[in-house]
């Protein structure tokens, strides 16, 4: 399961930014001068693992990589001459040292520590279903002008996205494409928002846009479509309603179809372009990419990972796409000088490591210009479970707390949304306040068709509520014990960033 992060606060962005740029090698020449064909031998008797090899965009240059990457005993995928990454498939156990001497190679590397088979997600614990006597029970509570389950969304009022729905609900003309494990069109809550045209299927890195490959591969790929629900769940008289129930929604499936429902770098790199190339504004990213909780750019494999994301994010960005992203559910302290990560390479043997956060990356939503999402429960107080960091969080949202109880009819802290087989569940975690953020995106891209991806980020932050720092010791859970340390002001802090995202205040 995942984590993730972002770029935050204007006044910290540039230096991120460049210290990305510098120690990435965006700039031409950072490649050695070795001539193509004097790589060794290509044996191909190792496991046969994903890479990805980034190369500039003169098209000479990628077409004189891609005969090395055969020398070398690779085999392309697809090469985005776009952004100068290329997926490549190799047995050879020397692959990724040999192609890194490669004249224009400027980084590359395994994407996974273990063999290719026939990427991990910010929700924190398991789902619970609602039964049909739960929602018979709910739907009586229901005011008139609701939808039948909206007593039970708290998470809607606690924004204003229930007024906010009165005056403007979004525009049929922007598009939030949920990067996930697969999102159900089917949901009668989603089939009337939902834009086939802007869907695919991305996982190993190559786009499928066969009719409903963007679909879960069962039940229990269920992320997706609560995510999807949660933004753009349409009020037609059924379930439940979104954030922004007059907007489109698009799945782009980049999970690994099994169990592990691993977010691997190639297909996320695939999402980002696809989404960019097909007029999409919005993309919500409640995952962090796998194997690796954070990248150091210290490891060539890792930095390697860091690069082509971050290349297919800033993409996405200046074709006009907001990328929004969610924290995490570790409760770490992402500004603080040392994280322990035990959790990675989570495709194989996971070994414990100490990595600084501000030089090992969580990605995509420790990458430049992505909005980076905490989340709260329904007392306005960061959720138990949520990451945070002064200058790392942008802004936070209702992502669900069970400690935090509402007054609804099911008095349950999480938030309830879609599922897979016209069914409906509560979840909690940074998974869930990142569709509320992007939900909110879309209704001032909807007021404000011609604003940038950055000018949105803005907007989003200016509109936010912020309720400062907590005057008492913050203990999540109620245990007695000092879960975090909030740092920052009222304005900015580590806990809220700009603050809680505002949809009526969005819309007016």
């Amino acid at each position: 399961m995942a984590h993730l992060r972002s770029r935050h606060r204007l006044a910290l962005a540039v230096p991120v930014v460049l210290s990305l740029t510098a120690s990435l090698g965006f700039l031409p020449g950072v490649a050695s001068a070795t001539p193509l064909g004097t790589s060794a031998a290509t044996t191909a008797d190792g496991p046969n693992l994903s890479y990805v090899v980034n190369t500039t965009t003169d098209h000479r240059t990628i077409e004189s990589v891609r005969r090395a990457i055969g020398a070398a005993g690779g085999s392309v995928v697809i090469a985005y001459e776009q952004i100068g990454v290329i997926v490549v498939h190799s047995a050879n156990p020397d692959f990724g040292r040999q192609i890194r001497t490669v004249r224009g190679v400027q980084s590359a590397g395994a994407t996974r520590t273990s063999p290719l088979k026939a990427a991990g997600t910010t929700d924190e614990g398991a789902a619970q279903v609602l039964s049909a006597a739960e929602a018979a029970k709910v739907t009586k509570s229901a005011d008139a002008g609701q939808e039948p389950l909206e007593a039970d969304q708290w998470d809607l009022r606690a924004i204003g996205a229930d007024k906010a729905a009165t005056i403007n609900p979004g525009s049929k003309k922007v598009t939030v494409a949920v990067i996930d494990v697969g999102v159900d069109d089917t949901h009668p809550d989603i089939a009337p928002n939902f834009s086939a045209s802007q869907s695919a299927n991305c996982v190993g890195g190559k786009p499928d846009t066969t009719y409903g490959s963007w679909r879960p591969a069962d039940a229990d790929h269920y992320h997706g479509t609560h995510v999807a629900g949660e933004i753009a769940a349409a009020r037609n008289g059924v379930g439940v309603a979104g954030v922004a129930p007059g907007v489109k929604v698009s799945g782009i499936t980049v999970a690994e179809p099994d169990s592990t429902q691993l977010f691997f770098p190639e297909s996320v790199v695939c999402a980002f372009v696809f989404a960019a190339d097909h007029g999409v504004e919005i993309t919500n990213n409640s995952y962090y990419v796998d194997p690796w909780l954070y990248n150091c750019l210290d490891d060539p494999d890792q930095k390697a990972i860091v690069d082509a994301v971050n290349r297919a994010q800033l993409y996405a960005q200046k074709k006009g796409t907001l990328n929004v992203a969610a924290a995490g559910n570790s409760n770490d302290d992402l500004d603080s000088d040392a994280l322990t990560d035990a959790s990675s390479p989570d495709d194989s043997t996971a070994t414990t490591r100490t990595v600084d956060p501000h030089k090992c990356f969580d990605i995509p939503t420790q990458l430049p210009g992505v909005v980076t999402v905490s989340s709260t429960g329904v007392k306005g107080a960061k959720s138990y479970f949520s990451s945070y960091g002064d200058g790392v969080i942008d802004v936070a949202a209702p992502g669900g707390d069970r400690y935090q109880i509402p007054d609804t009819p099911s008095k349950n802290g999480r938030i309830l949304s879609t599922m897979p087989n016209n069914q409906y569940a509560y979840l909690q975690g940074t998974s869930m306040a990142t569709p509320h953020v992007a939900g909110v995106a879309a209704l001032l891209k909807s007021k404000y068709p011609w604003a940038t991806p950055a000018q949105l980020q803005l907007l989003l932050k200016v509109q936010a509520d912020n309720p400062g720092c907590p005057a008492e010791p913050y203990d999540g859970n109620g245990d007695g014990v000092v879960d975090a340390t909030c740092v920052g002001g009222k304005r900015v802090n580590g806990f809220y960033g700009a603050g809680i995202v505002n949809a009526l205040r969005a819309v007016k």
